[in-house]
C-alpha cells in the first residue's frame, strides 16, 4: 500500500529524487574512502614522523569533509522538496475526494477520521519519504561499501561480521513484526481521542447545562488512557530494541580492538589499518541503525498509507453522471415521481412513494411530524442523496442525469443548522455570487431581517464573522443564512427548519418580504411550525413517510386529520374549530 501510495504521488518530483540520489551516492562514496585517508595519515605520516604529509593528506581529508556537508545539505534540501510536495499533492487529493463525498461517505469516515488523515497521517508520509530518500540510498552502499572495504583492510577480523549482522536483522525483524499491529492502533486512538475532543468542544454548552462534565471528562480520560497505553507498548519495543542495538555495537568495538591489537601487537596489521577497519565496521553499524530507523517509521507510514489510500480511492455513492442531459428549458419545475428512499442499511424506507408537482411562482411547504421525512426528502432535490425508487425531475430533467454543478447553481439551500465561515458579513454572502454589489447584500440582508442588526455591528459588511458564526445568535445565523441564499438569485429555494429560531413578528415579516422577493422563484419551505407555513400557496403534510395531503391551510383542515392534529397541539382547538 505505501508503495503503490508513493509511486503515484511521488512520480512529478522524479527529477528532486533523482538528484538526490546522485548526491547521498556521492556522499557515501566519500565517507567510505575518509577512513582510507586516516589509515594513511597514521601509517606513512604519524608512524614515519612525516608532517609534511600529514598536513598535505589531512588538507585534503578536510577539503572533502566540506565538500561532503555541502552535499549532505543539498541532499536534505531536495529532498525536503520533493518530500513537502507529496505532502501537499497528498493533502490536496484528499481534500478533494472529501469534497466529491456524499453524507454517506461522510458519515462512513466521520469528521475526526478525516482530519486525522489529512493531517497527521500526511505528515507521517512526509516524514517517512524525507528519511527514507537519503537512508534507503545510503544505508546499502554504505553497508556493501563497508564489508567491502573491511575484508581490504582484513579477511581473519571482518569475521565479527558474520555474528553481529545475523543479531541485528533478528532484532530489526523483531521490532517491524511487534510495531506493525501497533501503529495501525495507534492512528485509530488518535482518531477517537480528536473525536472525544471535538464533541466536547462543540458541545460545551449541552455539556454544563445537563452537568455532563463528570462524565466527558471520564470519557476523554478513557480515550486519552488509550492512546497513552497503545504508544507505551510501542515505545516499550524500542526501549528493548535500543540498548539492544547498542550492545551489540559495543561489543563489537570491544571485540575489534581486542583482537585487532593483537594483531597490531604481532606485526600483522598496520595501526592505522586496524582503526580503518573499526571505522568501516562503524560505518556497516551505522547503516544497519538506518535500517532500524526505517523500520521504526515504515510500520507507521504504512498504517498512514492505507488510511489515505482509502480516502482517495472511496467512490462517492452520488456521482457525476458519464453523458450529462441539460434541461432545454430552466422552468424551475420540480416533480417527484413514486419517489421512494431508505437510508444504506435501514430497515425500511423512510418515504414512500411520494408524488407532487413543485410549480414555479409558488410557495410550497412541507410540515409533519417528527421523523416523518421532511428533512431527508428536501435533501433528495440536491442529490446529498439519490432515490431509491421512483424519479426527481428538476426542469424537467432526471437530477441524476444533470451535471452537478449545474444542478447546484439552480438551488439555493438553507439548512436546518446555519453555518457561517471565517470572514466577514460580506465573504459570507458572496458565497454563492462572488460578483454581488454591496447593494445586493444590503437588500438581501433587508429582506432577510438582518439589516438592522449588521448595521450595528462594528464594520458593518466587513463586520467579522468567527468559524461557524460564534460570534453571532442563533437567529441572527440563520437571518444571514436565508440572505446568503437571496444574494445567489437562484431559481429554486429549499429553506429547511431555517425560521426555528425566530421570534414570530420577526417570522411574519420575513416571510411577507421573502415572498415579494421571490416571487418568480420556485420556493419549497420545511417547518415545524404551522404559523410559518399556513399562508403558503400549497402545504404538503408528511406521516412516517408518505403524503397525507396536498393543499392549502383550509383545504387540509377539511380534509386531512394528521393535519387538523398539528394545528391542534400548536394552536389549540380554538383554531381547529
Amino acid at each position: 500500500m505505501l508503495i503503490r501510495l508513493l509511486r503515484a504521488y511521488a512520480r512529478p518530483y522524479a527529477r528532486e529524487i533523482g538528484i538526490v540520489v546522485v548526491l547521498v551516492v556521492i556522499q557515501s562514496i566519500g565517507n567510505l574512502y575518509l577512513p582510507n585517508l586516516n589509515a594513511d595519515i597514521i601509517n606513512n605520516g604519524v608512524a614515519k614522523g612525516d608532517l609534511t604529509y600529514i598536513w598535505r593528506t589531512g588538507a585534503v581529508m578536510l577539503g572533502i569533509t566540506l565538500v561532503l556537508g555541502v552535499i549532505a545539505v543539498g541532499g536534505v534540501y531536495w529532498a525536503s522538496l520533493a518530500s513537502m510536495g507529496v505532502g501537499r499533492d497528498l493533502r490536496g487529493a484528499v481534500f478533494g475526494s472529501v469534497q466529491d463525498f456524499s453524507a454517506r461517505e461522510m458519515n462512513r469516515f466521520g469528521t475526526p477520521s478525516l482530519i486525522t488523515r489529512n493531517t497527521n497521517d500526511v505528515q507521517q508520509i512526509q516524514l517517512f519519504l524525507q528519511i527514507a530518500l537519503t537512508m534507503m540510498v545510503s544505508a546499502p552502499i554504505m553497508a556493501v561499501g563497508g564489508v567491502i572495504m573491511a575484508l581490504r583492510e582484513d579477511v581473519q577480523l571482518s569475521a565479527v561480521l558474520v555474528v553481529v549482522i545475523p543479531a541485528l536483522a533478528a532484532i530489526v525483524a523483531f521490532m517491524f513484526v511487534s510495531a506493525v499491529p501497533l501503529f495501525r492502533s495507534l492512528q485509530v486512538k488518535i482518531d477517537r481521542i480528536n473525536q472525544v475532543l471535538r464533541e466536547q468542544i462543540m458541545g460545551v454548552r449541552v455539556i454544563r447545562a445537563f452537568i455532563r462534565a463528570g462524565y466527558e471528562d471520564r470519557r476523554f480520560e478513557q480515550a486519552n488512557y488509550d492512546l497513552t497505553s497503545t504508544a507505551l507498548r510501542v515505545n516499550r519495543i524500542f526501549v528493548i530494541a535500543f540498548p539492544a542495538v547498542l550492545a551489540v555495537m559495543n561489543l563489537t568495538t570491544v571485540a575489534i580492538l581486542w583482537f585487532g591489537g593483537h594483531l597490531v601487537d604481532s606485526g600483522q596489521m598496520p595501526i592505522g589499518n586496524m582503526t580503518a577497519f573499526l571505522q568501516y565496521i562503524l560505518q556497516i553499524l551505522m547503516s544497519l541503525m538506518m535500517a532500524i530507523a526505517l523500520v521504526i517509521l515504515v510500520p507507521r507510514a504504512e498504517a498512514s498509507s492505507a488510511r489515505l489510500q482509502e480516502v482517495v480511492t472511496a467512490t462517492p455513492s452520488i456521482e457525476e453522471p458519464a453523458d450529462t442531459v441539460q434541461p432545454s428549458q430552466l422552468t424551475g419545475v420540480v416533480e417527484l415521481r413514486n419517489v421512494t428512499f431508505g437510508y444504506p442499511g435501514g430497515e425500511k424506507p423512510v418515504l414512500h412513494n411520494v408524488d407532487f408537482r413543485l410549480p414555479p411562482g409558488q410557495t410550497t411547504a412541507i410540515i409533519g411530524g417528527t421523523g416523518s421525512g421532511k428533512t431527508t426528502l428536501l435533501n433528495l432535490i440536491p442529490r446529498f442523496f439519490d432515490v431509491s425508487e421512483g424519479g426527481l425531475l428538476v426542469d424537467g430533467v432526471d437530477v441524476r442525469k444533470q451535471s452537478l454543478e449545474h444542478l447546484w447553481g439552480r438551488l439555493g439551500i438553507v439548512p436546518q443548522r446555519a453555518y457561517l465561515f471565517s470572514g466577514t458579513v460580506a465573504t459570507n454572502l458572496r458565497f454563492g455570487n462572488e460578483g454581488a454589489t454591496d447593494e445586493e447584500l444590503w437588500h438581501a440582508l433587508g429582506v432577510a431581517q438582518a439589516r438592522d442588526f449588521v448595521e450595528a455591528m462594528a464594520g458593518g459588511l466587513a463586520a467579522p464573522i468567527d468559524q461557524g458564526g460564534t460570534n453571532v445568535s442563533g437567529g441572527q445565523r440563520q437571518r444571514l443564512a436565508i440572505a446568503r441564499a437571496l444574494v445567489k438569485r437562484p431559481g429554486i429555494y429549499l429553506f429547511d427548519d431555517c425560521f426555528s429560531a425566530l421570534d414570530a413578528g420577526t417570522d411574519a415579516r420575513l416571510r411577507a418580504a421573502l415572498r415579494a422577493d421571490t416571487r418568480d422563484a420556485t420556493v419549497l419551505i420545511v417547518a415545524q411550525r404551522v404559523s410559518t407555513i399556513m399562508h403558503a400557496d400549497r402545504i404538503i403534510v408528511l406521516d412516517e413517510g408518505r403524503v397525507e395531503g396536498i393543499g392549502t391551510h383550509a383545504e387540509l383542515m377539511a380534509t386531512c386529520e394528521p393535519y387538523r392534529e398539528i394545528v391542534d397541539s400548536q394552536l389549540g382547538e380554538a383554531a381547529v374549530a
